[in-house]
């Protein structure tokens, strides 16, 4: 995210010694993409950012790995029922459970009430859709306050923390929810909307006044805890082989003082927030192609949002989409809120996605087609993402499967 922002202290020059108050100096860490290549910024902590005092395994409560979806068929996951009512200690990080992936992306979702350990994602970008609910998430850049419709983007490797809002304080009546894409790559906005230096452009459905960067910087004192204390942070990463995680391994490391040291930091590259309530739908005389609504992007995936809008004015104008085969990609939708005129009739509804693979013609259910004929708006709410290899199913994705989603458009079987 090339935008630039600067906060707490720094030395006038970069590699030039920041002193302490004592004399002594804060130590240097750039944070960068792409081997010194790409976007970056440099943080100032008081201690040594490659001081680790332990090592060990993190033993993941759940299988990451995949099985194929074969035979092909197009699916009905119920996310929902992943987390039964009343289940209790669970956080953001250690209780995720994943639901579809590839070697790009991998799709997960947790109901969370617990703080999550100190955690970072050594693989690659993470966007996180907030659900339902509300939670603070520190970060070595410093603290956001989250909640329903926000999309916090986390860049790989930066250390960080949730904290959920209890269920019925400051007026929450639901549960953290948190839908998760993490990228193998990292996630930006579509590059089309982005000018050669990197401003967002006129014709892009939102811009930099739209984005939240974190408050801070934020220090262990600040938030009640010891500067000094060994603390554990899990670090998810590359395995050597497949096994049972798919590939993706975690580490505990245990560093000698608490992660929040950071005095300042500069760059372009930092967490960011975007609600998407601030997206402005792009529409048009006809149906317009998915892409307009696209949010953000990584290596071999997009992120698209469908909110509410105005739909197609000319006079016989179809809404609903168009039956259409996904030469190139799997589909995933996940349906937040409101009224889904293509899926009456199947079954779909809030907190449902669905899966529609490469390979598989897929459009609206029965009788949607013709009824959306005079429809001038859509009252939806859908977070899509869409892959360009296949996407597997998850042991959250098989745990939800409704069984029946590939035969809704004949009545069932």
């Amino acid at each position: 995210m090339a935008f630039y922002r600067a906060m707490g202290q720094l030395p006038r020059q970069r590699h030039t010694a920041l002193r302490t108050s004592e004399g002594g100096v804060f130590y240097e860490e750039l944070m960068g993409e792409e081997g010194f290549s790409s976007d970056s910024s440099l943080l100032y902590h008081r201690g040594l950012p490659s001081a680790i005092s332990d090592a060990k395994p993190w033993e993941f409560a759940r299988a990451l790995d995949t099985e194929p979806n074969h035979p092909l068929l197009p699916r009905h996951l119920k996310l929902h029922d992943l987390f039964p009512e009343g289940e209790t200690g669970v956080d953001v990080v250690k209780g995720r459970r994943l639901v579809l992936g590839n070697g790009d992306v991998r799709l997960s979702y947790v109901v969370a009430d617990a703080p999550s350990p100190w955690y970072r994602n050594g693989i690659g970008d993470e966007c996180l859709y907030v659900e339902r609910g509300a939670a603070r998430v520190e970060t070595v850049f410093g603290s956001f306050d989250v909640a329903e419709g926000d999309y916090l983007i986390v860049p790989r490797a930066t250390t960080h923390r949730w904290l959920p809002v209890t269920k019925g304080d400051e007026g929450f009546t639901e549960p953290l929810r948190v839908y998760a894409i993490e990228g193998n790559s990292h996630i930006s906005p579509p590059k089309r909307y982005l000018s050669r230096f990197g401003q967002l452009l006129e014709h892009s459905p939102y811009c930099e006044r739209d984005l939240r960067g974190p408050q801070g910087p934020l220090l262990a004192e600040d938030i009640g805890e010891q500067e000094g204390e060994p603390t554990e942070v899990y670090v998810k990463h590359r395995g050597t082989g497949a096994g049972s995680s798919g590939g993706i391994v975690g580490t505990i490391y245990t560093y000698p003082y608490h992660p929040l040291d950071v005095v300042g930091w500069d760059g372009c590259l930092y967490p960011y927030v975007f609600n998407v309530a601030d997206f402005m739908p792009i529409t048009g005389k006809v149906h317009q192609p998915p892409p307009v609504h696209q949010v953000f992007e990584g290596h071999n995936f997009v992120v698209c949002n469908f909110v509410p809008r105005k739909v197609d004015y000319h006079e016989d104008s179809i809404p609903v989409p168009y039956y259409h085969s996904n030469v190139d990609s799997d589909e995933v939708m996940f349906y937040v809120d409101g009224d889904y005129e293509a899926r009456k009739g199947s079954g779909i509804g809030k907190g449902s996605v669905s899966l529609h693979p490469g390979g598989h013609a897929h459009g609206p259910q029965p009788g949607a087609y013709e009824n959306s004929i005079g429809v001038t708006e859509f009252d939806e709410l859908a977070v899509m993402v869409d892959t360009f290899r296949p996407l597997e199913l998850g042991e959250g994705g098989r745990a939800v499967d409704d069984g029946k989603y590939a035969w809704s458009w004949v009545g069932g079987r």
